[in-house]
C-alpha cells in the first residue's frame, strides 16, 4: 500500500546555504549622524543661553526705566502721541548717572608734606586732588569704556580718613588710619554691565 506521508519542510529541495533566502542585515549606522545631531543641539543650546543673557541685560535697562517712572514700552507710545523735547534740560538723576563722584573725608592733620596725597580717576585718566577743611570731593564724566574708577588717599604720618567712589548709585568705600596708610576705593566694571 502506497501511503503518502506529509511532506516535511525542506524535503525534496536542495539544501540551502546559510544566509540564502534571508534578507541581508541592515547596514550599520554611521556615528557621524549622531555627532552632527549633537552638534546641532549644542548650537541651538548656545543660542538659547545667549538669548537668556541678552534678555537679562535688556531687562536691566527696562527695570531702570521703570524705576524712573516710565517703562520703555510706555515711552514708545508717548512718542507717537507727543513729540519729544530736544532741548529739555537733563534731570538731576540723569546728570548723576552720567558722572562719577569721588570723596575723601576725615581727620588728617597737616604736616610738612601736607595732610594727604590724593589721586583719583579711571584706568586711563588719573588726576591729583587737594584735601581742604577735612574733605575732598570731585566729579568726572562717566566714561563707558573705562574698566574702573578709583580714589586713593595716603596719610602723611597720622590721621583717620574714609574715601568713596559712586557710579550710578553704586558706592565703593574704604578706610585708613594712622601712619602712612592708604585709603583706596575702587569701582570696577562688571562682566555683565554695571559697577561692582
Amino acid at each position: 500500500m502506497n501511503q503518502q506521508h506529509p511532506q516535511q519542510p525542506g524535503w525534496g529541495q536542495p539544501p540551502q546555504q546559510p544566509g540564502w533566502g534571508t534578507p541581508p542585515p541592515p547596514p550599520k549606522k554611521n556615528s557621524a549622524g549622531k555627532i552632527i545631531g549633537l552638534g546641532c543641539v549644542g548650537v541651538l543650546g548656545l543660542f538659547v543661553i545667549v538669548g537668556i543673557f541678552g534678555s537679562a541685560l535688556g531687562g536691566d535697562d527696562e527695570t531702570k526705566d521703570t524705576k524712573s517712572g516710565s517703562s520703555s514700552h510706555t515711552a514708545a507710545k508717548e512718542e507717537t502721541v507727543e513729540e519729544p523735547k530736544k532741548d529739555a534740560p537733563a534731570t538731576a538723576k540723569e546728570e548723576e548717572a552720567s558722572q562719577v563722584v569721588f570723596k575723601v573725608w576725615g581727620n588728617a592733620p597737616a604736616g610738612t608734606l601736607g595732610a594727604l596725597d590724593i589721586t583719583y580717576g579711571s584706568d586711563t585718566d588719573t588726576r591729583k586732588g587737594t584735601f581742604k577743611d577735612g574733605s575732598f570731593e570731585a566729579t568726572l564724566p562717566l566714561d563707558d569704556d573705562a574698566l574702573y574708577f578709583n580714589v586713593m588717599a595716603q596719610l602723611q604720618g597720622s590721621g583717620d580718613i574714609n574715601c568713596s567712589v559712586t557710579i550710578d548709585g553704586h558706592t565703593e568705600k574704604a578706610h585708613a588710619a594712622g601712619g602712612y596708610n592708604i585709603c583706596n576705593a575702587q569701582a570696577n566694571k562688571g562682566i555683565l554691565g554695571g559697577w561692582d
